[in-house]
């Protein structure tokens, strides 16, 4: 908890590494990830850095091996993923590793040209099989045509074409081919307008779908014959059928030269098909071998990649002989970076030891926090809000249980929370096989990712609806009742009578001050709701007042905690008059006002009951005139609140009412005197500067260098920093020891000030948002069951049983839909305002960046 609730002291280091070493250096703190380098050259183009040729030979092989799973796909072949997590090779590795996938990108484009080739031919010749097939038909069907005239029966027959219809003059040529089958309607348009009608088209649908070699597509094609005359309409034939990209065959005239010719085909298809299945064969072999190295191939580009991508980022010694980085890492972390660079040495053959030589800064370090699977959805939650500031209290430790519960306030169902814990649990259980699922969709990613917030709001709002008592909004009679409405009818009757009766009032109203009815026993129901609110008309109100208490309850309480983080941050910056001139008024004066309404409210619960309701004050109105001062008289025999409130109410106001100009002026007439008397001091000392008051940084002690293997240590500047022990700001001067400006701060308190007390008033307010929350959730639900499922369980016998069927499911899908997705992302959203805006504004700023080590693993989970 404590890693969580202030981020970890860094520190800037600076590496020199020998330039055979670096890149297993590098290789084993990518493995570590515990280290963010700077970039040391932001100006330098990418193309004139040193290592950008390695980079763009790492760019080609990626290439190939996204062509490589493309292809893979293509097939359906399953890619193997073994898990292992592979080392980055070494600079020789990669020279075998680009020819491997050179080899392989080569003999596959070979083998796919060469299979193109093979099924073009294939279905050239199958086109041409249909063609001769169904040209067949059409001479048959011109023969058998009783409406052919016999010069035009002629004219069709072998003798005809061939000899040329001589009574007639005439000779008649074709054209046949193949032709996409979306295309035939406007190419036989366009045959009749540019032919003006003297073409005769015949045509008919091949049955099966062709492959088209380029694509791998299906494609549906029709076959034609055309007859004309002439050669003019030839070439106007031909140059229609070429801008329809139609695929013309030549077509015998005589039968028997058909015939001939369908038997070459078909003993050519068969060749072909043998010769296709060889090399279709030898393609799987050579992507199935693929396909078993090809996560591990990626894995190992990636790292080679980030590992080229990060020395860019180095400077480089004039000799080439060393390479010089800064990092950003965690003092604590120092220890397993030595190891790490000690490793990567021996593993390079070095025998010089790397540098370690930690730096002084001014920059603001960035914010590091040491996550786990539990608290990373609720510090992403944080970080959506803006990364904390170096140093600075963190508001994910309590949001791990102020979130969920503040849901849970709004959302409280026992029914609804268990159906929600289930399918969290189910989430968490198996989240190994389900890990690989969420990068597949953006929307199942986000619920995946959130698993153990949904977990812990499914938890909470158990507790909460048992609580409220409230099961699909049904309550549940566990320990008995603590009400009788037996006496509001004749004691003759039956209880089944009794029970009749109560069905038939539409509204039956609990009043614990009927002494006749004698419906309170005075006897509370253990935990929770008493179920007999469920029936009561007058729930409604009962539940609202309570509701609405609370949430101020938790509200005031939620702010307070706030405030009283912020004094943590002063006290770790050691600025004690941010102490006195913030946290004291501000806790004054959210005390004085707010506090004094939450006492007065458990001091109502606990003092009036039933029986003396009649007395109890109403704690708004009586809010309002406390700061008016204008205190009624009791009435109605009732006495006060309690004895000497007056005096109590007036030393509140007179506390609350200096609170805004203590926290507007305070603190920057301080600053502005010891600014003063700083001057005069350095005026009297010769006019000399004043130097400001500072604390070393305790976790990063000042540039002591390392030199690994050899222990040696080199003093050096303290570290200036915000660090764990930052600038004293009641100097007079800023965080790095400038000196501030006075107007500046007067125009920032100002508005401080002016934020604050407006928004104590407001954000109490915008607390009821959990009362009106948890109020939609409970109509919403109560609707659903009165006008959806009620109606299923109403019925008798098999029509019930399937109307019961019909309402429960239907009942169900609302449920699913509306109440747990719908209701559930409301009371979400609403939870996360509330940490936001009212929580989170009382002690955070958010003005920090985030931590980015150099991590292969981060860089496989982006890919």
């Amino acid at each position: 908890m404590g890693d969580l609730f202030r981020s970890q002291e860094m520190t800037l280091c600076q590496l020199f590494l020998q330039a055979e070493a670096a890149y297993a250096c590098v290789s084993e703190l990518g493995e570590l990830g515990l280290v963010q380098f700077r970039d040391l050259k932001p100006d330098t183009n990418a193309f004139q850095r040193k290592f950008v040729n390695e980079i763009r030979r790492c760019d080609e092989m990626e290439r190939k091996l996204r062509y490589l799973e493309k292809e893979i796909r293509k097939d359906g072949i399953p890619i193997l993923d073994t898990g292992d997590n592979p080392e980055a090779p070494n600079p020789r590795e990669m020279v075998d590793l680009e020819a491997t996938l050179e080899k392989l990108e080569n003999e596959l484009r070979e083998v796919n040209a060469y299979a193109e080739s093979l099924k073009k031919n294939f279905l050239e010749l199958t086109e041409l099989k249909h063609i001769l097939r169904k040209t067949q038909t059409f001479f048959e069907e011109a023969l058998h045509d009783q409406h052919m005239t016999e010069e035009a029966v002629g004219l069709m027959t072998e003798e005809g074409m061939m000899a040329g219809g001589q009574a007639a003059g005439l000779r008649l040529q074709s054209v046949a081919g193949v032709i996409l089958r979306e295309r035939l309607p406007a190419f036989e348009r366009m045959l009749w307008r540019v032919c003006r009608g003297n073409v005769f088209l015949k045509q008919a649908e091949i049955d099966t779908a062709l492959e088209d070699p380029a694509t791998g597509d299906k494609v549906l094609k029709s076959v034609f014959i055309i007859f004309f005359q002439g050669e003019q309409l030839k070439t106007r034939v031909k140059k229609i059928c070429e801008g329809f990209r139609a695929t013309l065959y030549p077509c015998p005239d005589s039968q028997a030269e058909r015939r001939e010719m369908a038997i070459s085909v078909m003993t050519r298809i068969e060749d072909l098909n043998t010769v296709l299945n060889t090399t279709v064969d030898h393609r799987m072999r050579v992507l199935m071998a693929a396909a078993k190295n090809l996560r591990l191939w990626f894995i190992k580009v990636g790292k080679i990649k980030a590992i080229y991508h990060t020395l860019n980022m180095f400077n480089v010694e004039a000799t080439n002989k060393c390479l010089i980085a800064e990092a950003w890492c965690a003092v604590d972390d120092l220890d397993k970076i030595h190891l790490a660079l000690r490793r990567g040495t021996e593993r390079a053959g070095s025998s010089i030891p790397p540098i370690l030589n930690r730096m002084s800064t001014r920059e603001m370090p960035p914010t590091y926090f040491r996550v786990n699977k539990l608290t990373s959805g609720f510090q992403s939650i944080i970080d959506a809000y803006g990364v904390a500031s170096y140093r600075e209290a963190n508001p994910s430790p309590f949001a791990i249980v102020t979130f969920p519960f503040l849901f849970a306030v709004m959302y409280g169902d026992f029914g609804h929370g268990t159906l929600m814990f289930l399918a969290a649990l189910w989430m968490v259980l198996r989240e190994k096989q389900l890990a690989p699922t969420a990068k597949l969709s953006e929307i199942w990613a986000t619920f995946f990712n959130g698993r153990y917030i949904i977990l812990m709001m499914g938890a909470f709002s158990i507790y909460t609806g048992l609580i409220y008592n409230d099961c699909f909004s049904r309550s549940v009679n566990i320990f008995g009742s603590g009400w009788s409405v037996r006496g509001q009818f004749n004691q003759s009757l039956t209880p089944d009578q009794i029970r009749t009766q109560v069905r038939g009032i539409e509204s039956l109203q609990l009043n614990p001050n009927d002494a006749q009815a004698k419906a309170w026993r005075a006897n509370p129901y253990p935990f929770g709701l008493d179920p007999v609110w469920q029936v009561s008309g007058n729930k409604i109100t009962f539940t609202n007042s309570i509701k609405m208490k609370t949430s101020v309850v938790l509200g005031v309480i939620h702010m307070l905690f706030g405030v009283f983080v912020s004094l943590t941050n002063h006290l770790h910056r050691r600025d004690m008059l941010s102490v006195v001139g913030e946290f004291v008024p501000q806790v004054l004066f959210l005390l004085g006002m707010f506090g004094y309404l939450v006492i007065l409210i458990l001091y109502k619960w606990a003092v009036y009951s039933g029986r003396n309701s009649n007395c109890a004050p109403n704690l708004l109105i009586g809010l309002i005139n406390m700061f008016l001062f204008r205190y009624d008289k009791a009435t109605n025999g009732c006495p006060p609140i309690y004895t000497g409130y007056q005096g109590l109410q007036t030393f509140l106001v007179l506390l609350i009412i200096p609170c805004a100009p203590w926290m507007l002026l305070v603190k920057p007439l301080i600053l502005r005197r010891r600014q003063q008397m700083l001057a005069r001091g350095g005026a009297m000392m010769g006019h000399q500067q004043p130097q400001p008051q500072m604390q070393p940084d305790a976790g990063v002690d000042g540039g002591d260098q390392t030199e690994l293997g050899m222990g040696q240590q080199q003093d050096g500047g303290n570290n200036i920093h915000d660090g764990d022990k930052a600038v004293d700001m009641g100097a007079g001067y800023g965080d790095h020891g400038e000196e501030v400006d006075i107007g500046e701060v007067f125009v920032h308190q100002a508005i401080h000030t002016i934020e604050y007390c407006l928004s104590c008033i407001s954000n109490t307010a915008s607390y009821l948002r959990l009362w009106a929350l948890s109020l939609a959730h409970a109509q919403l639900s109560e609707v659903l069951w009165g006008m959806v499922l009620a109606i299923g369980l109403k019925r008798e016998g098999f029509g019930g049983c399937l109307a019961l069927f019909v309402a429960f499911s239907f009942w169900a899908l609302l449920t699913v839909v509306v109440l747990l997705l719908m209701e559930g992302l409301s009371a979400f959203l609403h939870a996360l305002r509330l940490h936001w805006v009212e929580f989170m504004n009382k002690f955070y700023k958010g003005e920090g960046y985030k931590f980015e080590p150099f991590s292969f693993a981060r860089a496989e989970l982006e890919m």
